[in-house]
């Protein structure tokens, strides 16, 4: 991660040096960071709110019998508990007699004495009933102890009904946000970074297109949804409102560093992905369709998973939490008692990071969210640094077939003809395929020979490595612990965005008091004459938490930006029948299979996971069915191709967003340190180790079922 101009390559800051006390002390950066963090803490805070508004439920009522009547104060009933039944019944039968009306259509006649006794009764008793518990509540509610659990009890439901109503305003003012932070940092992802002043003004312009275009389908919208959130649509036009005057402000002032002249085709590259997207996308609904409210509307499938897309970014501030700890580096250390070699080091890294993946729930934003992390300790294990930006870059790739990845829940909450259990069963397999495969390419094409330090050497190297690392596996197992024992919630897919970013305020916490004391003890030992002084003083708690969460809001902003129009270009692809120009039937299954495989990769290639699974379950999906392809297998290759997509030029997203954490300047350095290497894996391996590993993947999942069925 680069210091305050991440576009322009500067060198990555030392999360434990006093650089961040500087870099991000400045007022103006509380402006960044406070919103955002305020927005992240209040998601944190209702997602909490949920799980103890559960457990409150549900230990009032073993404390108190029928809690659930207790919770308000009940009205006095208005029926009679002692009615005189038989006065009642002789009332019925002389009214009936006295004043009998002959030209009734439905009068039937006095009515049956035994059967009106029996109703009366009834009612009665029910009358009665309804006493009882009224006394009771009354009895029980006047005692202050459950008067004030009923309270807190209720005060914890109302905010987290609030929570729910307001979950969609936290997404969308962070989308904005984060949209106008990376906006005005030049941080948007695009095929390249801006470099001349054409680039600049050529990115700038694009943005105030397509976001004026988005507010004046916005605007129409607003208009016509007359029974809809106008708040929350009005959130979105002021929004994109913004989002245009900063784009036309950085249209006349391009940043002092960027060279003069430029080529207007080079220019055209450093245009953001999110542009082009909104470009067809609003080509399409304005001119084809003549329809201006259609991108505004197809917003609205974002906000169905406003939970998910929050998600993301809390994930990302947990990411950015971790890089300025000592977290990685102590673990690494573990790596180097034994000597390992880099490329084994490597091998390890990615296939563990296969389980934080699945619960960050897609591939890149595990790298945005830990891939600074990753590329910055395999550097310092001495990772050339083509291999460490092609493991940084399908760091998680591998884990979006694992359990409790939340692409497989929206896949089997979408269809019908396929499990959890089945997709994440054969996941397993999927995973353990494209973990042996990364193993044998990196094997294949090491520059090292193998090598392990004796158990002799390494195990006490070891012992003294993990050592520092248990305060941090203790604090971590404290706040899963609190959540499981005092609040009922485990530690799920469902749960981790809440829990893993207040674990990480803690473990940063300690953290930074550990490399206070750590520091201190060195210029203790230093003024004696023992060591060297150390050459930085380590950040305090509260810098290192601006800066994650100034970092947090630049790479989030980019993103989300990403998804809004990903979702919006979606709906062209659904609406436009693009889809449907596929004859139903396509012959065979193998020949279905190959096309769907093209189909699935560039759609993978332009789209964010959530928002293609949504496009290929309405349209894809039945196709595959149709032509005989197990749903199963169709969504094991859906998944493998997505992440080929992902990694694969023109775009390569999760490429992309690698040198949006590390910084240019380290993939323009990867690029120089083998310009001259004869070899052509050397030169480009950052690119073709992961599109090579992913597309044998690929091309096993898809055909070797195939294989099978017909041999057996």
């Amino acid at each position: 991660m680069t210091n305050q101009n991440h576009g322009g390559g500067s060198a990555p800051v030392d999360p434990h040096s006093d650089d961040l006390s500087t870099t991000y002390s400045a007022g103006r950066n509380w402006l960044i960071t406070l919103p955002i963090a305020a927005l992240l803490l209040l998601a944190i805070l209702f997602g909490t709110s949920a799980f103890i508004h559960g457990q409150l439920l549900s230990l009032g009522g073993d404390i108190w019998q029928n809690y659930n009547m207790l919770r308000v104060d009940m009205a006095e009933p208005a029926c009679d508990p002692d009615m005189d039944i038989d006065a009642r019944v002789a009332q019925s039968q002389s009214s009936a007699s006295a004043a009998p009306d002959e030209d009734s259509l439905f009068d039937a006649g006095p009515s049956d004495p035994k059967a009106l006794r029996r109703s009366l009764e009834a009612q009665r008793g029910q009358c009665r009933e309804s006493y009882e518990r009224y006394e009771y509540n009354q009895q029980t509610t006047s005692t202050s102890t459950l008067r004030a659990y009923r309270s807190l009890e209720l005060g914890m439901g109302r905010i987290n009904q609030m929570g729910q109503g307001v979950q969609a305003y936290i997404l969308v003012l962070l989308i904005m946000l984060g949209g106008f932070i990376a906006l005005a940092l030049n941080e948007q992802i695009a095929l390249r970074m801006p470099k001349s002043r054409l680039d600049y003004r050529v990115s700038a312009g694009a943005q105030v297109a397509a976001n004026l275009a988005m507010a004046v389908s916005g605007f129409v919208w607003l208009r016509l949804d007359s029974g809809g959130d106008f708040g929350l649509n009005l959130t979105w036009l002021v929004g994109f409102l913004a989002l245009a005057a900063v784009a036309a402000y950085r249209f006349f002032k391009v940043p002092a560093t960027a060279t003069p002249g430029g080529s207007i085709l080079r220019a055209q590259l450093a245009i953001p992905l999110y542009c082009w997207l909104a470009l067809v996308s609003l080509l399409y609904f304005f001119i084809s369709e003549g329809y201006i409210a259609g991108p505004a509307i197809q917003l609205t499938k974002m906000i169905r998973f406003a939970d998910l897309y929050t998600g993301i970014g809390l994930y990302v501030w947990v990411g950015m939490m971790l890089k300025h700890t000592r977290i990685a580096e102590l673990l690494f250390g573990v790596f180097r008692s034994w000597e390992m070699r880099p490329e084994f080091i490597v091998i390890i890294v990615v296939i563990a990071s296969a389980w934080p993946t699945a619960y960050t729930g897609a591939s890149g934003i595990f790298v945005l969210a830990i891939g600074a992390v990753i590329y910055q300790e395999l550097r310092i294990a001495g990772t050339y640094r083509q291999l460490a930006v092609a493991s940084t870059a399908m760091s998680g790739s591998m884990g979006v077939v694992l359990n409790p990845c939340l692409m497989v829940v929206i896949i089997a909450a979408l269809n019908r003809q396929v499990t959890t259990d089945q997709l994440y069963g054969w996941g397993l397999y999927v995973f353990a395929l494209t973990a042996l495969l990364f193993t044998a390419f990196v094997y294949m094409t090491r520059k090292s020979r193998p090598h392990l330090a004796t158990p002799d050497d390494a195990l006490p190297a070891t012992r003294r490595a993990l050592g520092p690392i248990i305060p941090y596996v203790v604090i971590g197992v404290v706040v899963v612990l609190i959540y499981a024992k005092l609040l009922g919630q485990s530690f799920n897919e469902f749960s981790a965005p809440v829990i893993l970013p207040l674990m990480m305020i803690a473990l940063l916490g300690y953290d930074r008091w550990r490399a206070r004391r750590l520091y201190d003890k060195a210029i203790y030992a230093a003024d004696r004459g023992q060591a060297k002084a150390p050459d930085h003083e380590p950040a305090g708690f509260w810098n290192a938490l601006r800066a994650s969460t100034a970092d947090t809001s630049m790479l989030l902003g980019a993103l989300l930006m990403l998804m809004v129009l990903s979702i919006v270009f979606g709906g062209v692809m659904e609406r436009s029948g693009i889809m449907e120009l596929f004859p139903e039937n396509l012959g065979s299954v193998w020949y279905a299979t190959s096309i769907l495989v093209v189909m699935l990769v560039i759609i993978g290639m332009i789209m964010e996971p959530y928002g293609a699974i949504i496009l290929v379950s309405a349209t894809l999906a039945p196709l595959a069915y149709d032509n005989g392809i197990n749903p199963v297998h169709f969504w094991m290759i859906v998944l493998v191709a997505f992440e080929l997509g992902y990694l694969s030029p023109p775009v390569a997203l999760n490429q992309l967003l690698t040198r949006q954490v590390i910084g240019d300047a380290e993939i323009q350095a990867a690029k120089a340190e083998v310009a001259n290497d004869p070899s052509f894996w050397r030169r480009h391996e950052a690119m073709l180790l992961p599109i090579t590993v992913m597309g044998s993947s690929l091309l096993l999942v898809a055909f070797i079922p195939l294989i099978f069925m017909k041999l057996f």
